[in-house]
């Protein structure tokens, strides 16, 4: 996709793609027009028994639609609500599953008789056409739910021929969304969508050519125009309330499957359809019969009530299907009615009742038609626009004003809310009614989906080196360091530039971009994505200041998306309630890392204080102390009423400490449920390099291996963690350190000339514990080049030893015993010694039965790499 983007452009692909979008929906809409017509053909006109084709039939067909309900399950009712609930940041399934089944259950549904539309389920299944191309071609989000409002605007314009009312819908129902790349992809698949449901389904609903172009309008008529919207509103709210009514009712019968509900639906449809041929007859055909103004006013009395009865019984019943032509047909006859009464008024009053003006019936049925629609969805711009763009005549924009506008009001007043909203409440489904509350893209930042873990590249790097670095990943791109500060960006193309026969003699800082575009880990989701598509680039990368925190790729903002569709979830986003900060403070950031160091037992305080400033110093590094007061899970963080006593004094201590030593500090003390999750919270939001933090003797809870809050860290950090248990003794000076090979034992080396300073005389053996004696001749030269490099940056000879005996926390007691050790630095890896600490009990063993400080250092190896 986003190499089409850039062959093409943006707004041609927009352009395409709701071109496409109205393409499918308007084929879709003329299928399921022409499925319903022939079926209606067929049923009307059979030589069949009418007592026993409409009941037989409509039993029949019911309950096979009601099967293919039961098979997608989402394709219930007009299914507008669904598409509300996905444009609302619900889930809710639409793809092309949905709009061929949709399809086939509508069709099956109306062809049986049941008093339902095919206008609604057009608006569904053109939402599910384009919902399914937004999966085939990956996008944002936002775009995503743009191209799902141009589907279901085109679905509303091909099912009415009315192109206006379909873009008009989206906008004051579903989608409350007025920006320029909405409208413009709505209106322009609207269009399209009308245009092919007008070329190859014909006139459908459009009664300009019926010869009902002679309506008018007189000052006599206005108060039965108002009379008429008052009706409609009554009318309207209670058929909405209606509709609520049924569904109760069959809900009852939930223990009976769909497919006999509303088979037992269609069965009495055409039982009355037997006795009225009025209510047999489908949506067009009476509301053209009901327009004409020929009928009495008793037949018309008879449809109005058993349409009114017989469309709460079919959409009650589940059955796919809308209610925007049985809205239309019901608003007709009202206005016929109500045209009745006026003419009959007039009449006593001695005004002229033969002119074209005077209780017009056309004019009242057609303003009826709006009226009554605009009463039950509660979209009376839109319920305008649809009956002028049928008739396309100017002389009935005025009284469908007042009939649409009156009749909205009084509704309101009846029955407050949305229809849709109140459908998909009863599901249990609540939208906000801001509809940017519900968007949980909209609050989300870089940090809550960027990558923490970057493979960089060095300035000093030469080609060859950097080409071998591409080679060996996945990355089409890797941001460029120097001295740990991000100084550009480099590429395949850039890296394409170079002369093949001159590449030693050039550096990774000779091609790179430099001063590359960046985001702050506080940028929102939306200035991400505007940046990635306005740069045309695939990757940003993310700094707090000058130092890199993290790179966001399109792929991690679709991944994101995608876990959301499929209810899966990286854990990234967490979902319990977050920490609360309440005290805070903060230094110049001059570091070039953070340490975190928890604080939370005042005997440990000093001990882990003395170690993180050893680290600092020899790091750079910014010391970052924070206390974690736990609250019940009653309470909310950001009202709870906790005491700051222990925290402050912690606190002050190292706020001491870093005075008297020069460092760089900022402290915090939050309020929380879980302390683990709080601290987790910090590591991520003051992107954290390494956590030290203490592990107290206490008794260990069953399946934890060093207590929940430490394992925790140990396995879901995004850094390293260094664990420190205190010793029997505050010495320093003999150090142990066990090493299995991993990622883990050089991280712990490269720590210990900083730790050692803590010492007056120190000593540092090195030791390996084998299972099998053959792996001495292996482990001997890896164990001895390791304290080569650790004597040169020492300063003083460094012991090895290696031990073949099992098990292997004895080995380490014993040894640590023997040469009476001060410390055991456990610098292990998940393939060696760490694995055996999971599985087994080698940390709890040596921290029980050594008297040493233990000293566990964990890295996170399990975090996937960025990548794009």
């Amino acid at each position: 996709m986003l190499r089409l983007t850039q062959i093409l452009g943006q707004k041609r692909i927009a352009i395409a793609e709701a071109c496409l979008i109205g393409l499918v929906s308007g084929l879709a809409a003329v299928a399921l027009k022409q499925s319903v017509e022939g079926l209606t053909l067929w049923r009307l006109h059979n030589p069949i028994p009418v007592w026993l084709l409409l009941p037989g039939l409509g039993l029949v067909g019911g309950a096979f639609a009601g099967w293919l309900g039961e098979q997608c399950p989402e394709t219930a009712g007009s299914g507008i609500p669904q598409v509300k609930a996905a444009l609302g940041y619900v889930h809710s399934p639409l793809n092309l599953r949905v709009a061929l089944m949709k399809l086939a259950s509508t069709a099956v549904a109306l062809g049986s008789g049941l008093s339902l539309g095919r206008q609604g389920p057009t608006v569904q299944i053109g939402a599910a056409l384009a919902a399914q191309l937004s999966d085939w071609v990956p996008t944002s989000p936002e775009y995503r739910r743009q191209l799902i409002s141009a589907g279901a605007a085109a679905g509303l314009a091909a099912g009415f021929n009315a192109p206006i009312s379909g873009v008009l819908f989206v906008v004051e129902e579903l989608l409350q969304d007025f920006s320029g790349l909405t409208l413009g992809t709505a209106i322009l698949a609207s269009f399209v969508g009308a245009v092919v449901s007008r070329l190859l389904g014909g006139q459908g609903l459009n009664l300009s050519g019926m010869g009902l172009t002679q309506t008018g309008l007189s000052v006599q008529d206005l108060p039965f125009l108002a009379l008429l919207g008052v009706l409609a509103g009554v009318l309207g709210s209670l058929f909405s309330r209606g509709i609520f009514t049924s569904l109760r009712l069959f809900r009852r019968w939930q223990r009976l499957r769909l497919a006999f509900r509303v088979g037992l639906a269609g069965g009495i449809t055409g039982l009355v359809g037997v006795g009225l041929s009025v209510a047999a007859q489908d949506n067009t055909g009476l509301r053209e019969f009901l327009v004409t103004g020929d009928a009495t006013w008793q037949v018309i009395a008879i449809a109005f009530i058993s349409k009114f009865f017989l469309t709460l019984l079919a959409y009650g019943s589940g059955a796919s299907g809308g209610i925007f032509a049985p809205a239309l047909v019901l608003g007709s006859a009202l206005g016929c009615l109500v045209s009745f009464l006026a003419q009959a008024t007039h009449g006593w009053l001695g005004f002229p009742t033969d002119t074209l003006a005077s209780g017009n019936t056309t004019t009242y049925a057609l303003t009826g038609m709006g009226a009554f629609f605009s009463a039950t969805t509660r979209v009376p711009i839109t319920a305008i626009v649809i009956v002028f763009e049928m008739t396309t005549n100017f002389n009935l924009v005025l009284p469908l004003m007042i009939g649409s506008g009156l009749a909205c009001l009084v509704a309101d007043r009846v029955t407050t809310g949305s229809l849709y909203n109140g459908l998909l409440a009863f599901k249990g489904i609540h939208l906000n009614p801001a509809p940017s509350e519900n968007n949980p893209w909209a609050h989300l930042t870089a940090a809550d989906l960027m990558q923490r873990r970057v493979e960089t590249l060095t300035a000093t790097m030469s080609i060859p080196e950097a080409l071998d670095a591409f080679a060996r990943s996945h990355h089409r791109g890797f941001p460029v360091l120097t001295q740990g500060k991000l100084v550009g960006i480099v590429t395949q193309t850039d890296l394409a530039e170079v002369p093949q026969t001159r590449t030693a003699a050039y550096t990774v800082a000779d091609f790179m971009t430099p001063r590359p575009v960046t985001v702050a880990p506080e940028a929102p989701l939306p200035q991400v994505l505007y940046l990635l598509n306005r740069l045309k680039v695939s990757r940003l990368p993310v700094t707090d200041g000058s130092k890199l925190v993290g790179i966001i790729t399109r792929g991690d903002i679709i991944r994101a998306e995608s876990e959301k569709i499929s209810g899966q979830s990286s854990g990234r986003m967490a979902t319990s309630t977050p920490s609360y900060g309440i005290y805070r403070t903060r230094s110049p950031a001059l570091g070039q890392g953070r340490l975190l160091v928890p604080l939370a037992d005042p005997d440990t305080a000093p001990l882990l204080l003395s170690m993180a400033a050893a680290i600092a110093h020899q790091n750079q590094y910014e010391l970052e102390c924070v206390h974690i007061v736990r609250i019940p899970p009653d309470l909310q963080p950001s009202e709870a009423t906790v005491d700051l006593k222990l925290g402050k004094r912690l606190l002050i201590q190292a706020e001491a400490l870093a005075e008297e030593q020069g460092l760089c500090l900022h402290t915090q003390i939050r309020v929380g449920h879980d302390v683990a999750r709080a601290l987790l919270e910090v590591v991520n939001t003051r992107h954290i390099d390494l956590v030290l933090m203490g592990w107290r003797r206490h008794p260990i809870t069953p399946g934890r291996i060093l207590g929940s809050v430490v394992d925790t860290l140990l396995r879901q950090a995004p850094c390293p963690v260094m664990v420190v248990r205190p010793g029997e003794t505050d010495r320093y000076e003999r150090w142990l350190v066990p090493m299995a090979g991993g990622p883990n034992a050089p991280m712990a080396l490269s720590l210990l000339p900083a730790l050692v300073k803590l010492a007056h005389q120190p000593m540092v053996c090195l030791c390996s514990v084998v299972l099998d004696p053959a792996q001495v001749e292996t482990m001997q030269p890896q164990l001895q080049s390791a304290a080569t490099a650790l004597e040169a940056r020492l300063g003083f000879p460094v012991k090895t030893r290696i031990l073949r005996t099992t098990p292997v926390a004895e080995a380490i007691v014993h040894l640590s015993r023997q040469d009476h050790s001060d410390v055991v630095f456990l610098g292990a890896s998940r393939e060696g010694l760490f694995s055996q600490m999971l599985h087994g009990n080698v940390p709890l063993e040596v921290s029980h039965d050594s008297p040493a400080m233990v000293i566990l250092l964990r890295q996170n190896i399990l975090a996937e790499p960025s990548g794009d």
